[in-house]
């Protein structure tokens, strides 16, 4: 296809009539494969005189096709670019990424790193060259950098084995980057395209040293000089002109990126490398030579800017959290600790507190968007680039490791802050300042819970300074004193009426007009319900409290509200049946809201997903908790089926576990397996065939289940054929030699399934299983796997012991088998305890095999086959009997030390009801100084074989 013709097709890809971008799409992809085609995209790319609409969906073709085409997926696939198509990419791509715009270089980008990462060094070996050439050429550094970035990247997180290339690079390289760096560096007022540069420079050494330094960075003057020009950017303001007003634009200022790149670096270095104690002896003098030169001064730095949030000055969140997180590292260091504790107060009280109080951004966002107030608040990756949790982590830290100078200080900080709002008229009160005194205890719950006098005062300052907050007029203060209630809900209540008012005040909570206080309240829950140690407190509040729930499911999607729902199921139990069939279909209800959110989300946002994924897991907690009452299972089954249908296709391979588990609950608990749960057998098989292999020992258990108790319909039915289908998949898996033996032990575990639910009904199964056994019992080294193999042998001896007998004969087998057999009974390890067959299932398997052959006549069985036979019987009841004598015994004793530790117990809590508690003084402000079974699946195994 021709350049003016391949333009117009691409232009009709524009089209807004569906009929033709369908046709124009069809077109490309039928001539994507003819030769020049992936040139000729290139060209119109570049082209200049063509509409930049055009170039981009050419470029968007381009990039879709290298990724997809031009390296194999397997070995023995043909190249679909021919090896002239790649030549001219390669000598041609390099120079366009300078001449295109933004908009088409970032699709180039990600062509070129595809190409890189397949083709360099071994296609591509001139490649360093051309970077090292364009370095030292004025008008193309900023090409040579974005590719040499590229090329960086690919060994960013290579192992050390993998990463040798990396090291050639920077020897060839990081000498030209040091002078570009240095002349940039003396630029005064410098434009953003320097900085672009620069940046670029920051992310090559970023990706160089992420792992390991480069030798050539061990040499004190080569890495003084890049020092030098870090610090330099560290210490130097950020140009005032030029910075969006628009903060989320501001933010992502080129300046501020260079800021961010070079602090990340200089917590690298210190974290990884600079740690005296971290470091292997071969990196200790590289450490010791950054500890003594530099730490300290990159701490400085930091402090200066830190400095800069008390004037007011704006700072970007993830700078604020870097530089705290490099502080942080100081605190345990003795020399850096020495540094910081001159300014510690001023960091502590004057940058760290106010850091933790509600700011103007909070609110903003609490009145414009609850939601996005409430996914930032529980968002782990937010929590990589927040102030706040920055700030908290600091606190948590200086009173873990220097809590003997600071928490103390600390505390009395906060008792002052929380004395002053005591004291302030209602319309003065520090609404923002008690939020960050809330948080602060808050996030000292650990440390105070241990130390007195503070461990004493816990409940008080519950009662004096949180309990009022669940009334107050300002939402954020409701929020936050759920959020403490539930930091606190394990603590020992002297006063079991308080721990009572607190959990009726959070469950009050669940309906507050405001959104982000319901759902730190329903956070709040769960440690008290778990924490709750009698459930008539609990009980008349269920069915609302359930209600409650599930609107606030329905407001938003968050994996943490279904763990609450979980510990309510688990604490309940039985009592939760009334409410099994709601609880089950609202949570269904739930997970198709989240499927469809997570598959909408265009930003790849994984928080609907995880709310999926919670739904189907609380699901099969409902499940569990009301297994002894089989007649809710038909009630419920009708709308797991949708979920469990789909979800065992290829649509279900993020939560295809968690659905497992449903179908395994379903088929064993309900009373029988019911037509439409066999119809998700052939989905089963299916996934497991093309790619669900490493579920085997999942699937395994519904699959038994299906077997054992839906025995007559697997036999019976034809359509399908079920007994065909288990034979297709246990013998293609059996017989694949690519499989390690950990992989197929599921296998045979279901053809003892077969034999022993299936007793005189799949005689004409029996050889060929035995023949698959067999073969693979030749070739397997794990002992694990050989005992599976012979007691699948065992259970066809149980089975049918004259047919079994006389097909192991008939294969010329059965002397090799036996013998192998024995021989894995008598092995024993250093210890003397037997190597094989440990459990009871084992030796009652092998026993029951064993035993069936002694009633065979002698003709079958000769004399001294049966004299083996019967020895090595008498043995394994022998040890089936002491090993079922020691488990009673070791049942009897934890049942004894129970029931004593239980009389201690009972003991000490009357004995603690007679004394009354000291008074402490932690947290009272001035004010208060003069006051006073089995595994599902394996039962009908165990029955059968009783």
């Amino acid at each position: 296809m021709d350049l003016p013709r391949l333009a117009v097709i691409l232009q009709a890809a524009l089209s807004p009539i569906p009929e033709e971008r369908k046709a124009a799409e069809e077109s490309l992809n039928q001539f994507q494969y003819t030769p020049q085609h992936l040139v000729r995209l290139l060209q119109i790319i570049v082209d200049s005189n063509c509409d930049l609409a055009v170039r981009q969906v050419a470029s968007i073709h381009f990039k879709n096709f290298v990724a997809k085409n031009w390296s194999p997926n397997e070995p023995d696939e043909p190249q679909k670019i021919s090896a002239s198509d790649k030549g001219v990419v390669r000598e041609n791509i390099l120079a366009f990424i300078i001449l295109v715009p933004q908009l088409l270089r970032a699709q180039l980008g990600e062509c070129l790193k595809t190409i890189i990462n397949a083709d360099y060094p071994e296609q591509w070996p001139n490649l360093l060259q051309w970077i090292k050439f364009n370095l030292q050429s004025q008008d193309q550094i900023f090409g040579a950098l974005y590719v040499l970035r590229i090329l960086s990247r690919k060994y960013e997180f290579k192992s050390e084995e993998e990463r040798l290339p990396v090291y050639h690079i920077v020897e060839e390289t990081f000498a030209h980057l040091l002078n570009i760096f240095h002349r940039l560096i003396q630029i005064a007022n410098p434009p953003t395209e320097v900085a672009d540069l620069i940046k670029l420079i920051c992310k090559i050494f970023w990706s160089s040293f992420y792992l390991e330094v480069p030798k050539q960075l061990y040499d004190p003057n080569v890495f003084n000089a890049w020092m030098i020009l870090f610090l330099t950017i560290l210490e130097r303001p950020v140009p005032l002109e030029g910075q969006p007003t628009d903060p989320e634009l501001r933010k992502s200022w080129v300046w501020w990126k260079v800021k961010k790149w070079t602090i990340q670096i200089l917590i690298r270095l210190y974290t990884r490398f600079g740690d005296l104690k971290l470091q292997n002896p071969e990196h200790k003098a590289f450490a010791q030579m950054f500890q003594k030169n530099y730490a300290g001064k990159i701490l400085e730095c930091h402090l200066r800017l830190l400095n800069a949030i008390r004037s007011g000055d704006y700072m970007p969140d993830r700078i604020i959290n870097l530089v705290l997180q490099y502080l942080n590292c100081s605190i345990s260091r003795n020399s850096m600790y020495n540094l910081l504790q001159p300014q510690l107060d001023t960091v502590l009280f004057e940058i760290i507190f106010p850091l933790m109080c509600f700011n103007d951004n909070d609110q903003r966002l609490w009145n414009e968007d609850p939601h996005e107030y409430v996914r930032k608040g529980y968002d782990i990756i937010e929590d990589l680039y927040s102030p706040r949790t920055a700030a908290m982590d600091f606190v948590s830290e200086l009173v873990r490791k220097r809590g003997k100078a600071n928490l103390h200080k600390f505390v009395q900080f906060i008792v002052e802050i929380l004395r002053r709002y005591d004291e302030a008229p209602l319309e003065l009160k520090p609404f923002r300042q008690k939020d960050g005194a809330l948080l602060a205890i808050g996030t000292l719950c650990d440390k105070l819970k241990q130390t007195e006098p503070y461990k004493s005062e816990l409940e008080r300052m519950l009662v004096q300074h949180v309990f009022p907050e669940f009334k107050s007029p300002v939402g954020y203060l409701r929020a936050k004193a759920a959020w403490v209630a539930g930091q606190y809900a394990y603590i020992n209540f002297s006063d079991q009426s308080n721990f009572l008012r607190t959990l009726h005040c959070i469950v009050s909570g669940l309906k507050d007009p405001e959104l982000p206080v319901r759902v730190d309240s329903i956070f709040a829950l769960r440690p008290f319900v778990e924490a709750c140690k009698d459930l008539d407190d609990l009980r008349p509040m269920l069915p609302q409290l359930l209600d409650d729930f599930f609107k606030l499911m329905n407001e938003v999607e968050n994996e943490d509200l279904v763990f609450t729902l979980e510990t309510i199921v688990d604490k309940f139990g039985e009592e939760m049946a009334p409410y099994a069939l709601g609880l089950c279909q609202n949570l269904a209800a739930a997970f198709w809201r989240c499927l469809n959110a997570s598959e909408a989300d265009d930003e790849g946002d994984d928080t609907g997903a995880l709310a999926a994924v919670g739904c189907l897991r609380a699901i099969s907690t409902i499940l569990e908790s009301v297994s002894r009452l089989p007649h809710l299972y038909v009630q419920i089954e009708p709308t797991l089926l949708p979920i469990m249908r789909k979800m065992l296709t290829t649509d279900g391979q993020d939560v295809f576990e968690e659905v497992l588990e449903m179908v395994s609950y379903m088929t064993f608990y309900s009373p029988s397996v019911s037509l439409e749960m066999w119809s998700l057998w052939p989905l089963m098989v299916e996934a497991l065939n093309e790619w669900a292999i490493d579920y085997f020992e999942n699937i395994l258990i519904p699959l038994d289940n299906y077997i054992s108790r839906g025995t007559a319909h697997f036999l019976a039915c034809k359509e399908p054929d079920y007994q065909q289908s288990l034979w297709n998949m246990l013998s293609t898996i059996m017989g694949d030699k690519n499989m390690e033996d950990n992989d197929i032990q599921p296998a045979p575990k279901l053809i003892q399934v077969l034999f022993q639910n299936c007793k005189g009904q799949v005689d004409h199964w029996v050889e060929p299983y035995l023949r698959i056994v067999i073969e693979r019992l030749r070739r397997a080294e794990k002992s694990s796997l050989k005992c599976l193999l012979i007691e699948v042998i065992a259970d066809a001896l149980f089975y049918n012991a004259s047919l079994t007998l006389g097909i192991l004969q008939r294969l010329g087998v059965a002397t090799d088998v036996f013998n192998v057999w024995f021989q894995m009974l008598q092995e024993v390890k250093k210890g003397g305890a037997r190597a094989n067959f440990r459990r009871e299932y084992d030796k009652k398997v092998c026993c029951l095999g064993l035993t069936s052959l002694l009633v065979l006549s002698e003709e079958q069985l000769p004399a001294e086959a049966l004299g083996r036979v019967f020895c090595a019987t008498l043995e394994l009841l022998v040890s089936y009997k002491d090993q079922v004598a020691e488990a009673l015994g070791r049942v009897f004793c934890a049942t004894l030390e129970l029931l004593v530790s239980y009389k201690d117990q009972v003991a000490e809590a009357k004995k603690d009801a007679d004394v009354e508690d000291d008074d402490m003084d932690g947290f009272r402000t001035d004010d208060d100084e003069d006051e006073s079974d089995k595994e599902m699946g394996d039962d009908e195994e165990e029955e059968e074989m009783s």
